[in-house]
């Protein structure tokens, strides 16, 4: 009875829409709306607060054509590469804590607390570490000999790597998970078979797991890179774009224009670039880790 009232409701493509509505409405208000919105907008010369006035692709061609802009676009992509090999870490961590170690339970609980943080309690956190004078990065260092350690987020050559760290920790325990849950669904009985033919742990994880959870990984992929594209907040805390441009991201460019410089109108141009060269990445990310054997256990 029930099985035949739920496919009579599932038929009906009135009740289908009144079940889909509210998410609907949702993603248009809070997405799509805003995104048009900002493409509109960056058609206009506006301080984001006076009147109006439509200049056309003008700001759109100012922003191709920066030089600040494509610098901050540069330092993004960098950001991403860091992410997308630090998903290598994650994955060997993933299969050592999946093989049945002594503590892996507590060590998940571990990994996962930087995510029960917000992103500016950890940028807060991390400048204290970076802190050039009792800071306890550089303390360890002045005990082991080094005489002038560097200033982490002052040093133009340093600072991307420096930001990269907390970044990798912030994230460490969610990447962690996924991959964990992917790995231990793995049935037991194709590792034990393995392991009675003779495989080496590497060969297993080599061979067998890693095969078996790559649709994973390429999400993973699709999510750590479009993810540090957009990336904001703790740069921004840390060290606002500095020095000097050094750390500045496309996002935190936008944010400068539109809300420090009032420029609000290129500021939202060139917050739609981002979203056009973002949708561009997903797509060939997608393409290339797009997988054409699907297999099953």
């Amino acid at each position: 009875m029930g099985l035949n009232v739920m496919n009579k409701v599932m038929s009906n493509k009135l009740y289908i829409a009144f079940y889909i509505a509210p998410a609907f409405i949702l993603l248009m208000v809070l997405i799509f709306i805003p995104l048009l919105l900002s493409g509109y907008y960056g058609l206009m010369d506006w301080d984001g607060i006076g009147e109006k006035t439509f200049i056309g692709l003008d700001n759109y061609i100012e922003g191709i054509q920066d030089k600040l802009f494509w610098n901050s676009a540069l330092h993004s992509f960098l950001l991403a590469l860091f992410s997308a090999l630090s998903l290598i870490i994650y994955l060997a961590v993933s299969i050592i804590l999946a093989s049945k170690i002594k503590g892996a339970d507590l060590l998940r609980k571990i990994y996962l607390i930087p995510m029960l943080l917000s992103s500016v309690a950890i940028a807060q956190l991390w400048v204290k570490v970076y802190n050039p004078s009792n800071g306890i990065l550089n303390s360890f260092l002045r005990t082991i000999g080094v005489e002038n350690p560097p200033s982490w987020l002052a040093d133009p050559s340093l600072v991307l790597f420096a930001i990269f760290v907390p970044i990798l920790w912030q994230y460490a325990g969610f990447y962690i998970l996924i991959y964990y849950a992917a790995l231990k669904n793995i049935p037991e009985s194709l590792i034990e078979a393995a392991r009675i033919d003779g495989a080496t742990p590497f060969q297993i994880a080599m061979r067998i797991k890693l095969p078996l959870i790559k649709e994973i990984v390429s999400v993973t992929i699709v999510l750590a890179i479009v993810g540090s594209l957009k990336y904001f907040d703790l740069i921004y805390v840390m060290t606002a774009g500095g020095p000097n441009g050094a750390s500045e991201v496309m996002a935190s460019y936008m944010y400068k224009l539109a809300f420090s410089s009032y420029n609000f109108g290129y500021g939202s141009a060139i917050g739609f670039l981002l979203l056009i060269i973002t949708l561009i990445v997903t797509l060939i990310i997608r393409k290339v880790t797009e997988t054409k054997e699907k297999l099953e256990y």
